[in-house]
């Protein structure tokens, strides 16, 4: 009950996937991205334990094709799943089981895939296919989220959408880009504000995994010129503090 786009970019080696579902906390099942390794996208029925075997043979060195053998001949409910994997060198496979809810499919591009079940109709996942080939020009996570957002104007699932996250890794072990919303009645509107509000501080996460003394984000926005609203104390522990107590 899923649509994705998972992909790795030709130009700088990203990897990562874009994904929504009907149901709850998708980013906890189905999405599987290492860095220099590859993508599985493992979904409509997940089994995070086999696509985590996945991800260790792409970690190996195997290729796609031999990672979705492996991935089809180990598991015996195989039919209920519906998997992406690409590699570190670009190469795309997709399969959808014949127990997907319908409708179901895949469309497999040059180094990324486009899949969905559940969905209004197979429209939704040319959506995605064509959304990302159109915005070649933007960086490689906007893509993913304007692949996912036109699978959702193209009716997306029947039922809706309740959560969306996006997984990115470029040059560093450490992600680029890691959102998700785990419970929303329009997650990908979340996910999008989430993501544009997170991508002025991109850069100063990837600067502070290797140098500690870069500040505070606050700071770092600050002397960017940017304004970001921040979380306040609860009210409860805001009169506690003015009253001169201790909250709690």
């Amino acid at each position: 009950m899923t649509f994705t786009v998972a992909a790795r970019c030709p130009t700088t080696g990203s990897l990562g996937i874009c994904i929504a579902t009907s149901s709850p906390a998708v980013g906890s099942r189905c999405v599987h991205v290492m860095h220099n390794v590859g993508v599985i996208a493992h979904q409509a029925t997940p089994e995070p334990r086999i696509a985590r075997v996945g991800m260790k043979l792409l970690e190996m060195g195997f290729k796609a094709p031999k990672v979705m053998r492996e991935l089809e001949d180990s598991d015996v409910d195989v039919e209920f799943r519906q998997i992406a994997v690409i590699d570190i060198h670009g190469t795309a496979l997709a399969r959808t089981g014949g127990e997907n809810r319908p409708w179901a499919g895949h469309l497999v591009g040059d180094g990324f895939v486009a899949m969905g079940n559940l969905l209004e109709g197979a429209h939704v996942v040319q959506a995605i296919h064509d959304g990302y080939l159109a915005h070649a020009d933007q960086p490689f996570d906007e893509r993913l989220m304007r692949a996912i957002e036109a699978g959702r104007d193209a009716g997306g699932q029947v039922e809706g959408q309740t959560s969306a996250a996006i997984l990115v890794y470029d040059n560093q072990s450490v992600a680029r880009i890691d959102l998700r919303v785990d419970l929303s009645l329009e997650p990908i509107a979340e996910l999008r504000r989430q993501f544009d509000w997170f991508q002025p501080l991109v850069p100063f996460y990837a600067e502070r995994c290797n140098n500690p003394r870069v500040g505070r984000h606050k700071d770092y926005l600050k002397g960017k010129g940017i304004e970001r609203q921040f979380g306040v104390p609860p009210a409860h522990v805001a009169a506690a503090r003015a009253a001169g107590k201790r909250p709690g």
